[in-house]
């Protein structure tokens, strides 16, 4: 997790996506990008006992034209790095609204991963 959290810099982009989670990192984007948050300049986040936790980041506003949130994709740079599920609970990420429109505030208030077996 610690290489995970490397892997994903201190300026990556987080896009949330409306549509199917893709079946892999590999795999196209898939659906509108409905919004953008940039990294935590100080690092992406922590590990601690096999969990990464994101930094908080700033929030942003919801673009072309807005949308469900469905899942969310961690790039740095053009690269996938990670991708998951996000809404309002029991989720990856946790937003603080999955109905997001065009111009109006996005933000989330948890987005976690588990390494596998933990």
């Amino acid at each position: 997790m610690t290489q995970l959290n490397t892997d994903i810099g201190a300026s990556c982009s987080i896009k949330i996506w409306t549509g199917a989670l893709p079946a892999t990192c590999a795999t196209a984007d898939a659906g509108t990008n409905i919004a953008t948050f940039t990294g935590n300049a100080g690092g992406f986040g922590t590990v601690l006992t096999g969990v990464l936790t994101a930094s908080a980041v700033a929030p942003t506003v919801g673009i072309n034209g807005g949308g469900t949130a469905v899942h969310f994709r961690i790039y740095n740079g053009a690269n996938v790095i990670l991708q998951g599920t996000c809404g309002l609970a029991a989720s990856d990420m946790i937003l603080t609204n999955t109905s997001i429109a065009n111009g109006q505030t996005c933000n989330f208030t948890s987005l976690t991963v588990t390494a596998y077996g933990v």
